[in-house]
C-alpha cells in the first residue's frame, strides 16, 4: 500500500511543478497582456499580483499533501511530523500573500496564524 502513497505523492509533484510552469507560461503572462482586469487599489497591479500569488500556492498546497502523504508511509505515523510539514506549507503561504500583495491581501494574516499555531503545537506535541 505504501507503493500506491509513493506514487500518488509524485503524480502531486508533477502537478504541481507542471501547474505552476504551464499556468505562468500559458495563462497567467496572457491574462495579464489583456487591458481590461480589474482596478483595485488604483490600478490592475494588485489583481495581477493576487492572480499570481494565489495560482503559485495552490501548487504549494500541493506540494505540501505530498509530503503528508510520504509521512504516512512510516511505519509509525508521527503527528509532529504532519504538523511541521503543514507549519512549513503555511509559511511558504504566507510569504507569498504577505510580499505577492505588498500586505494588501489579508489572506498572509490568516496564514501565518496557521502556521503559528501548526508550529507551536508541534513543538510542544509530547
Amino acid at each position: 500500500m505504501d507503493l500506491l502513497l509513493y506514487i500518488a505523492a509524485i503524480a502531486l509533484l508533477v502537478l504541481a511543478i507542471a501547474h505552476s510552469y504551464l499556468g505562468e507560461r500559458y495563462i497567467l503572462i496572457r491574462l495579464f497582456k489583456r487591458d481590461n482586469l480589474p482596478k483595485l487599489f488604483g490600478s490592475d497591479n494588485f489583481t495581477k499580483r493576487t492572480l499570481r500569488f494565489a495560482w503559485h500556492l495552490t501548487s504549494i498546497a500541493w506540494l505540501g499533501l505530498a509530503g503528508i502523504l510520504v509521512v504516512l508511509t512510516l511505519p509509525t505515523i508521527e503527528p509532529k511530523l504532519i504538523l511541521l510539514i503543514i507549519s512549513a506549507t503555511f509559511v511558504i503561504h504566507f510569504i507569498a500573500a504577505l510580499f505577492g500583495s505588498k500586505g494588501k491581501h489579508l489572506s498572509w494574516i490568516l496564514f501565518a496564524l496557521i502556521t503559528l499555531c501548526t508550529a507551536l503545537t508541534a513543538i510542544h506535541y509530547f
